[in-house]
């Protein structure tokens, strides 16, 4: 199974074509609020049929009824792994679990702390230590039956240990040698998300701004080997 999941941070047409270009078998495709918001579920159909699996990434967060609708209608959709933020308490979680449709059960993952979130920031929402943070929210999305975790890789390792091996474990924030860290703080390379314990990584900008994404998602792919 792939580790990869390339973010599609692009408007539709753009999305399709450049998922063209990859190949289903080596990688999964997110969809986050940008694609999803210009183009509707309709961008969900249209990837299945290329062959990919999808990670709807829209991180509900609201009272638990309306994020059980919601995940509700996203599981109904036929996405592989969908996610909602954790810091929405036990009841918010535990309510988006008992939501999921059956049938078509996806993969239900909590956001603990953004990657775009270093220490300034940190500090300025009251939070005083990221990683004690990040590590609580995972404990509880844990409780509340949640699969995994969005996390940073810097936290992975920690988090394994106490959540347990089968907690898969999502992390953005992956950056190649020489690339730009754009709106990203707690980064790291490929290997080293991997060496952590990182079960999926989602790659974005250093695949689809590639003038060769498959050749570059080739070489990240044989990077972990």
């Amino acid at each position: 199974m792939s580790k990869i999941i390339v973010a599609l941070d692009l408007e539709k047409k753009e999305a399709i074509e450049l998922a063209k270009r990859l190949d289903p078998n080596l990688c999964k495709i997110k969809v986050g609020s940008e694609l999803f918001t210009s183009s509707g579920p309709k961008i969900i159909e249209d990837l299945k049929k290329i062959g990919f699996d999808i990670f709807l990434d829209l991180k509900f967060h609201d009272i638990p009824n309306t994020v059980a609708s919601a995940v509700r209608e996203a599981s109904n959709l036929g996405v592989w792994m969908l996610n909602i933020h954790t810091s929405g308490g036990r009841q918010m979680m535990m309510s988006a679990v008992e939501a999921l449709n059956q049938d078509m059960k996806p993969i239900l993952i909590g956001v603990t702390v953004l990657t775009s979130i270093g220490k300034e920031e940190a500090e300025n929402i009251g939070m005083n230590r990221i990683e004690d943070h990040a590590l609580s929210l995972a404990k509880l999305a844990k409780e509340s039956g949640l699969d995994g975790i969005v996390c940073s890789p810097k936290e992975v390792k920690k988090i394994k240990e106490i959540c347990g091996r089968n907690f898969i474990a999502v992390t953005p924030g992956i950056r190649l040698l020489n690339d730009s860290e754009d709106d990203q703080n707690r980064i790291s390379s490929p290997r080293e998300a991997i060496m952590n314990g990182s079960d999926f990584l989602v790659i974005g900008r250093p695949i689809t701004r590639s003038p060769n994404p498959l050749k570059s998602l080739d070489s990240i792919i044989n990077g972990l080997i």
